[in-house]
């Protein structure tokens, strides 16, 4: 990747809905040079794909959640398989050390958190964290340039 390469990124992360032209117009590059890009980018795994970032509370999802799991009950793929069901569970990372599993959950309400840790205690142990703020919810990713400090 070069540097026009990085400030497409950057670019597109901060809207992935803008517009070839605009693109080409902030990249001073044509239009069949930045789509050319872009499409590298996906061939090669970088952009793996565009979406929107929802905002959580806008839909209801008012508590924000970290669940450890850890002793785990069954298989990991079988946990995994139950995970994958739960749509109130938004990220789940396999982890070494102590706990085997982070999860992050949003909730609409304290029902429906306590129905989602009672649903997950018979799989291992559970602790349960409630977030209060996010100091850094969200942070664009680009390839790290060894002289930047």
């Amino acid at each position: 990747m070069d540097e026009i390469d990085i400030k497409m990124l950057k670019i597109l992360q901060k809207n992935a809905r803008i517009t070839i032209s605009e693109l080409s117009k902030e990249l001073a590059l044509s239009r069949p040079s930045v789509t050319e890009r872009i499409h590298r980018l996906q061939e090669r795994g970088i952009i793996e794909e565009f979406s929107a970032r929802i905002s959580l509370p806008a839909v209801g999802r008012e508590i924000l959640l970290i669940i450890q799991v850890s002793g785990l009950k069954v298989s990991p793929q079988e946990f995994e398989n139950i995970i994958k069901q739960k749509q109130d569970i938004i990220e789940c990372h396999r982890v070494t050390g102590d706990v085997s599993y982070f999860l992050k959950a949003a909730v609409t309400g304290m029902n429906r958190m306590r129905l989602l840790i009672d649903s997950l205690m018979p799989y291992g142990t559970i602790n349960t964290s409630t977030v209060l703020t996010s100091p850094v919810s969200y942070r664009y990713i680009l390839p790290e340039v060894d002289d930047i400090e």
